[in-house]
């Protein structure tokens, strides 16, 4: 991990700003994009979401479905599957 340089205090109800310059980096432009949040014992991480199939983690080609996103190739191998055990 390298540092910024960057210090951020957090407001009374605790939001920061994330400066333009990491903004740009990331390609966080508008409101649709998001940013996942994690954490590292006392560390906050930071990464800019990017959806993903909730079975095999690809982001390609992606439908959504009961809140899940899967991706066209699990949707048809679980077709193939269905298929199979009916027979």
């Amino acid at each position: 991990m390298r540092t910024t340089g960057i210090v951020r205090t957090v407001d009374a109800v605790g939001r920061f700003v994330i400066p333009m310059e990491l903004r740009k980096h990331l390609n966080i432009v508008d409101a649709q994009d998001a940013l996942e949040v994690f954490v590292d014992e006392d560390k906050i991480i930071l990464k800019k979401y990017t959806p993903s199939c909730f079975l095999c983690s690809s982001s390609e080609d992606l439908v959504e479905y009961n809140d899940h996103k899967i991706c066209k190739a699990c949707i048809a191998k679980l077709a193939e599957s269905v298929t199979a055990e009916a027979e």
